[in-house]
């Protein structure tokens, strides 16, 4: 628990892979809300928590979750794969289309 007086902000608590709540904090800044807004839908997103609530909404099959998770798990190898490759020359660096 926060102790003292409580900062101004938008607080959302979720629960953590031990079952504890963890609390997310973020700070409203000269009372822009919708930059507080936005750094709270990043760190959601970040923390996988709209994937998991669109997993919850329909029953998944264990043979689909076992087929999902094996994909998951290809799909992260190939990735280490080709980030190993860039860093030792095999593969080019990827070209960034970010101004």
């Amino acid at each position: 628990m926060i102790s003292g007086p409580e900062p101004s902000g938008v607080a959302k608590a979720r629960r953590g892979s031990d079952g504890e709540f963890q609390i997310v904090l973020i700070v409203v800044r000269d009372n822009n809300v919708d930059q507080a807004l936005k750094a709270l839908k990043k760190k959601m997103q970040r923390e996988g928590v709209f994937r998991e609530m669109k997993a919850r909404t329909a029953y998944e099959k264990p043979s689909e979750a076992k087929a999902r998770r094996k994909a998951e798990a290809v799909r992260r190898a190939r990735k280490l794969a080709r980030k190993r490759a860039q860093r030792e020359g095999i593969l080019p660096k990827p070209v960034s289309t970010r101004p």
